[in-house]
């Protein structure tokens, strides 16, 4: 599979889903029919976002992982403006522009769960975006989806890595937490200063109007 996906058939391939999930994004809901193309600038937009600031590693974990300059947020954003199901699309294809650029394959499930559904995971948090601290609970809800994406990964397809003197489950939860929550406090706080906290909460509601 790593072959394909390095491939110009398997980029190619790749491209058509993310065409056709960025297809999905602009329409609405099932009971609409209207294309939404401000729901679909806006995704463009968080997904070019976070492929670019996952690109600036502030701090790269020797067996892949990494602090990032807020990569994670973008998607996280997307969910909590447009809702949980263009999150979790433009999650996807987030994860999908990764496995074009850097693909490590070495089965179908940890294909799915390193990539696509571990980046969709960003998107749940559509799930609070109306309650109160929406965006701080959805980024909590996003980045631990995350991380249980990493951590099965881990036990399941990376467990022979695990040093003398961890197993497969305490190597993985300990090292996919160092680099995620790192980069989770930090974009935590940077979101609860009230200038930035204030402008998420007018850019939305913009988008209800």
């Amino acid at each position: 599979m790593q072959e394909f996906f390095e491939s110009t058939t398997g980029k190619i391939a790749v491209i058509a889903v993310i065409v056709i999930l960025l297809l999905l994004i602009m329409r609405g809901g099932k009971n609409e029919k209207k294309v939404d193309t401000k729901a679909l600038t806006i995704s463009a937009l968080m997904i070019a976002l976070a492929t670019v600031l996952g690109q600036i590693k502030v701090f790269e974990m020797p067996q892949g992982g990494s602090v990032t300059l807020f990569s994670i947020l973008p998607i996280v954003v997307c969910g909590y403006l447009l809702g949980t199901r263009r999150g979790v699309m433009a999650g996807f294809c987030v994860g999908l522009i990764n496995l074009i650029f850097g693909p490590y394959v070495i089965h179908p499930v940890q294909l799915l769960m390193d990539y696509p559904i571990a980046f969709g995971a960003l998107g749940l948090s559509g799930l609070t975006r109306n309650s109160s601290n929406g965006l701080t609970k959805g980024y909590l809800i996003g980045i631990a989806g995350r991380y249980i994406c990493a951590v099965l990964s881990g036990v399941i397809f990376f467990g022979a890595y695990a040093p003398e003197g961890f197993n497969a489950w305490t190597w993985s939860l300990w090292y996919n937490l160092t680099y995620l929550a790192a980069e989770g406090i930090i974009t935590l706080i940077v979101i609860n200063i009230p200038a930035v906290r204030n402008m998420f909460l007018s850019l939305k509601a913009q988008m209800a109007n």
